[in-house]
């Protein structure tokens, strides 16, 4: 296979996670005989620097031209005054709508040799497997906005087609798993919430009877997410809450660099065999960490597990994929553990780290061949 891949390094850290990221998918593309073309262009802080936007039109008619795109990180305290007319994170939400993506895919697996890096009990975090599906093109972010000397507002607006497409994701993915998706909204205080858990009750009921489908208050959510993490498979939720409830499920991983996600639209799985019909979006869930930029000692492993997904969900190439998370798997059971993983023990740099896991992919691929 042949695809065209377009990177988005960004802003802080997000250069040195991405070509930590690129040179393990260099490695699979290797060994199963594929052929990646890697592009890279400007988005975020480092847009707004070089093309006065942190979105140029370039980087976006590249993205939709591409298989898939895999992104760093944006944002930093060099753009950071809340009055600017212009700000990173600006340049993300326009790239999200302008490929359509809708679904963001956030798995969260703890991996027993981080478990001591978590701040919940290990007791708690075994066996912990669930994937929350934030949808991104609604709610506050995107509603009408006011601001006066006095007051301010933000509109939070949903659509039925909007909650219908998100929840049919999750439910989709449900069956792939164990059939068990738990909505979360605030309808016992929000409009918004009520059509919400209409609209997911309805597609449930009508065009997934074989999944079970449960009601969760984005308050109490928060708490059982922490206390009680196994009793969740797929979660599926609106933007604002999906931003909030993904964040705080990182902790359950022992590190926000470890996580990856995937936003989608519509379409299957392509490459040359056949593009999907809007582009996958891939990049770790953490920030562009603009404290420890430039020195070696960044995460990649959410990068990487990122482009895991891109290689499953844009690409639809599995065997691949499992690959590089079996890789990923083994080097951090051999101790391959970046500095916000380390404790007492020493820490490898991100670039030794990104080597451990290709040392990896021998072995993992491996497994592949012997099932096949």
């Amino acid at each position: 296979m042949h695809a065209e891949i377009v990177v988005l390094p960004g802003d802080g850290i997000g250069p040195e996670v991405t070509t930590a990221a690129v040179s393990v998918l260099h490695a699979v593309a290797a060994r199963h005989g594929h052929r990646f073309t890697f592009t890279g262009h400007d988005i975020g802080g480092i847009a707004i620097d070089r093309h006065g936007t942190p979105l140029p039109d370039e980087t976006l008619d590249a993205c939709r031209r591409a298989d898939a795109v895999l992104l760093g990180a944006v944002g930093g305290p060099k753009w950071s005054d809340p009055n600017a007319a212009v700000r990173p994170e600006q340049g993300l939400l326009a790239l999200r709508r302008g490929l359509g993506l809708y679904a963001n895919l956030r798995p969260v697996q703890p991996h027993p040799a981080t478990l001591g890096a978590a701040p919940i009990k290990p007791h708690l975090l075994a066996g912990v497997d669930l994937l929350v599906v934030r949808e991104l093109t609604g709610g506050i972010y995107f509603g009408d906005k006011t601001r006066t000397a006095d007051a301010a507002s933000d509109l939070c607006r949903y659509t039925v087609a909007e909650i219908e497409r998100v929840v049919r994701r999750a439910c989709t993915l449900a069956r792939e798993r164990r059939r068990h998706v738990t909505s979360v909204d605030k309808a016992n205080v929000l409009e918004t919430s009520r059509l919400w858990r209409d609209v997911a009750s309805r597609v449930a009921r009508e065009e997934f009877p074989d999944v079970t489908l449960e009601h969760q208050l984005v308050d109490s959510m928060a708490m059982h997410l922490l206390s009680k993490p196994r009793a969740y498979d797929v979660i599926v939720t609106e933007n604002m809450f999906g931003d909030i409830l993904t964040d705080e499920a990182s902790m359950l991983a022992g590190s926000m660099g470890l996580l990856p996600s995937a936003s989608l639209g519509d379409g299957a799985p392509g490459g040359d065999t056949g593009r999907t019909t809007t582009v996958g979006l891939y990049e770790p869930i953490h920030g562009s960490a603009p404290d420890i930029a430039g020195r070696g000692i960044a995460n990649p492993i959410g990068a990487i597990l990122s482009g895991a997904l891109l290689l499953r969900h844009s690409l639809g190439l599995e065997d691949e994929a499992a690959c590089i998370e079996r890789a990923v798997a083994a080097a951090l059971d051999a101790g391959a553990f970046t500095a916000d993983l380390a404790g007492e023990q020493a820490a490898r740099d991100t670039r030794a780290v990104a080597d451990a896991v290709i040392a990896q992919l021998e072995d993992a691929c491996h497994v592949a061949d012997l099932r096949d």
